[in-house]
């Protein structure tokens, strides 16, 4: 358990966009391993009151270890954002 910030990860394309930040695909500079990175703008979840929906969110991706179930691999945050780095799933949207 080292240390991670956005220095660590390299991001590629926007995946999607949504009401509080949007995830990227990344890649991990030290391995070459694929995530996805969802940023949550900071001044959002101020004016949104979206805080404790975003704790809690992180606290159930900690602790969802299930193959149909992104997990959360680090989380950090940066001056303007809080990033929650994810596995990555290809058709990762339930509609579909």
């Amino acid at each position: 358990s080292q240390a991670v910030n956005a220095d660590a990860f390299m991001e590629f394309r926007v995946l999607g966009k949504g009401g509080f930040g949007e995830v990227c695909a990344c890649q991990r500079r030290a391995t070459g391993k694929m995530y996805a990175n969802k940023r949550l703008n900071k001044k959002r979840l101020k004016k949104r009151k979206g805080y404790e929906a975003a704790l809690v969110e992180k606290r159930i991706l900690a602790r969802v270890h299930s193959r149909f179930i992104v997990s959360l691999a680090c989380a950090f945050q940066t001056k303007t954002d809080l990033c929650l780095i994810m596995t990555i799933m290809n058709g990762g949207d339930l509609r579909y």
